[in-house]
C-alpha cells in the first residue's frame, strides 16, 4: 500500500443551481488499495464520482494526479490520467461477445478487417491476469451470463485499457452471495495488482470485506476518511445517517474529523 494519494481532491465544490451538492471536499485514493465511498441517498457520491470522471465540472476545488495538479474538464481527460468508472448499468451490449464488449469502440484491425485472434489472445490475457476463471468462453454473448460474470466482464474491459483508478458504482447491487464474493475477491486483486480502486457501496459488509479505507459523505460535505481497521460498522453507519460518531465527522464549527479514528474508541 503507498502512502501517496494517486488523485487527491481538495475544497471541491459544485452547485446546480441553487442547490449545494459538494461543500469543500478533500477526498484521496491509493494505489494498491480499495476505498470505499458510502453515504445516504443524496449525500452526494455520485456527484463526486461526475466530477471526477469528468462528466461534471467543479464550480471550485484542486485535483491532483500523482502529486501533480491537474484538470478534468472532460472524460476524455479522465480517461487520459487512466480514470475509469464502472456503473450500475455495466454498459455492455448484451447480443455482442466477451471479446466484443470489451474492444467494444477500440476495436483492433489488420488492415481492413478486424483483427480477431489479436482482441481474443488479449482479452483471455486480461482475465487470466486478474485470475478470473467464471467465464468458460470468450465467444459466449453477454445475454447468457449470470450477474456476476457481466460485472466481471465489465472490470476486466476497465483494466484493459491500462487504468489506473477504477470506480465501482454498486458492484454487487444486484447478485447473490457467491456472485457477490466472486466480485469482491476481484476488486481485491485489481488492488493487489497495484490500480487505486473507489468502491461505492451501501452494503456494508462488502464495505468490510474488501476496503483499507472509508470515506464518508453526509449532505456533500466529507465527514471522515479512515482505515477501515480504525472503525466499527455501528461508526461508520452513525457517519452516513448523522455525520459524527464521537469525536469523528462533523464538529460545532463545521470542521471535518478526518483523523480521530484512533482517539475516538473505533476497533475497540
Amino acid at each position: 500500500m503507498s502512502e501517496s494519494p494517486l488523485l487527491e481532491l481538495r475544497g471541491v465544490d459544485k452547485s446546480f443551481g441553487p442547490v449545494q451538492v459538494l461543500r469543500d471536499v478533500d477526498f484521496s485514493v491509493r494505489p494498491g488499495e480499495v476505498t470505499a465511498l458510502v453515504g445516504d441517498n443524496g449525500a452526494g457520491k455520485s456527484t463526486l464520482v461526475k466530477c471526477i470522471s469528468g462528466i461534471h465540472a467543479a464550480d471550485s476545488g484542486e485535483f491532483f494526479f500523482e502529486g501533480q495538479p491537474v484538470t478534468v474538464s472532460g472524460p476524455r481527460d479522465a480517461a487520459a490520467l487512466g480514470i475509469d468508472v464502472v456503473y450500475q448499468d455495466l454498459a455492455l451490449c448484451d447480443n455482442l461477445d466477451v471479446v466484443q464488449n470489451m474492444f467494444l469502440g477500440r476495436e483492433r484491425r489488420s488492415g481492413l478487417v478486424l483483427d480477431e485472434p489479436a482482441m481474443e489472445e488479449l482479452a483471455a490475457r486480461t482475465l487470466a491476469a486478474l485470475s478470473v476463471k467464471t467465464i468458460s468462453s470468450l465467444r459466449q454473448h453477454v445475454a447468457s451470463l449470470s450477474g456476476g460474470q457481466r460485472q466481471t466482464v465489465a472490470i476486466a474491459k476497465a483494466v484493459l485499457w491500462n487504468s489506473r483508478l477504477v470506480i465501482l458504482d454498486e458492484p454487487t447491487a444486484a447478485l447473490g452471495l457467491a456472485q457477490t464474493a466472486q466480485v469482491l475477491e476481484l476488486l481485491r486483486r485489481l488492488a493487489d495488482n497495484g490500480l487505486a480502486v473507489v468502491l461505492i457501496s451501501h452494503n456494508m459488509n462488502d464495505v468490510f470485506a474488501v476496503s483499507d479505507r472509508i470515506a464518508a459523505l453526509y449532505l456533500g460535505q466529507m465527514v471522515a476518511q479512515v482505515r477501515t481497521t480504525d472503525v466499527t460498522h455501528a461508526q461508520v453507519v452513525e457517519l452516513i445517517t448523522s455525520g459524527r460518531s464521537g469525536r469523528l465527522g462533523t464538529t460545532a464549527e463545521g470542521g471535518a474529523g478526518y483523523h480521530s479514528a484512533k482517539t475516538s474508541g473505533a476497533g475497540q
